[in-house]
């Protein structure tokens, strides 16, 4: 079993949680009576799609021999797990598939109370799980934004669908932060990875344009962030008190600042990494809270 929690990262998890509740938060703001085990089951689908992604990840990097030469930071490079026991890769292929058939009978559960609509974000999502590693990270746009497409976009609007029956102008918008900041995520843990990152043939940004001008994007995407987070107020898709997570900038800005600062100094680069899981977590936390009290 430490095999199997292992290549899932439990610690990345948390994300997971953030966005399905901001899903959750979304819906309850718009007037629905939330089902108790229909949230468990949107939370459950959320961290074993997340842990998904993560095995089949562990497994290709294992198995192309990425992991044996990344320098693995607390940020990025992978959990190492298998990297001492290389014959336990089938474990993390396994994780993998058995997590990702779960999230699919839940989806199916959802399909048979709403109908059609959740398998499509479903066998996106799946996709976006399987191809990730082995073929996204070799199309540097695309590898840019599929983990925002798959935390944000479609984990987000997938939550809020299958609690309510229905999609939202608020869900979608709203949808756009984890979208932006999760983008960011990958996109700063990519930086210390460069050098291994190449022996494999993967394409990513910080490869393809550079770390400083991924730096430039990493900023944009943040100031995107929360200026969606101003534009749901302004235009009344949500309510006054999801400002409470411009809160998150004291980290967010922070970050910014050292990848523009820093970009080829993995040593500094540290803390922007560190301020940008937090600023990952906190704001999509703070702006369903916001909902929820709004």
């Amino acid at each position: 079993m430490k095999y199997v929690i292992g290549v899932m990262r439990p610690r990345f998890l948390l994300l997971a949680v953030a966005c399905v509740f901001l899903g959750l938060s979304a819906a309850v703001w718009a007037g629905h009576t939330i089902d108790f085990w229909h949230a468990v089951l949107c939370f459950v689908g959320g961290v074993l799609a997340h842990g998904s992604v993560n095995a089949f990840n562990e497994y290709e990097d294992v198995k192309s021999g990425l992991d044996f030469r990344t320098i693995r930071t607390p940020f990025s490079g992978g959990s190492g797990t298998l990297v001492p026991v290389p014959h336990k890769l089938p474990v993390a292929l396994w994780t993998g598939i058995i997590t990702a058939a779960i999230c699919i009978v839940i989806g199916i559960y959802f399909f048979m109370l709403h109908g059609w609509p959740i398998l499509a974000i479903g066998a996106l999502g799946l996709f976006v799980i399987v191809i990730y590693t082995p073929w996204l990270n070799k199309i540097p746009l695309l590898c840019l934004i599929a983990p925002g497409l798959g935390f944000g976009t479609l984990m987000v609007n997938g939550t809020y669908f299958a609690l309510t029956g229905e999609f939202s102008w608020t869900a979608l918008l709203i949808s756009f932060v984890p979208f932006f900041l999760v983008s960011n995520l990958l996109l700063l843990n990519q930086f210390p990875d460069v050098e291994a990152d190449k022996t494999v043939g993967r394409r990513h940004l910080p490869i393809t344009v550079g770390r400083k001008a991924s730096a430039v994007i990493f900023a944009a995407f943040v100031a995107a962030t929360y200026l969606t987070i101003i534009l749901g107020v302004a235009i009344k898709l949500t309510p006054l008190w999801t400002l409470i997570a411009l809160v998150s900038l004291i980290f967010a800005l922070p970050a910014a600042k050292g990848a523009l600062a820093h970009p080829d100094n993995l040593a500094k680069l540290g803390a922007s990494m560190g301020q940008n899981v937090l600023s990952n977590l906190i704001a999509p936390i703070l702006v369903g809270i916001g909902l929820l009290v709004g």
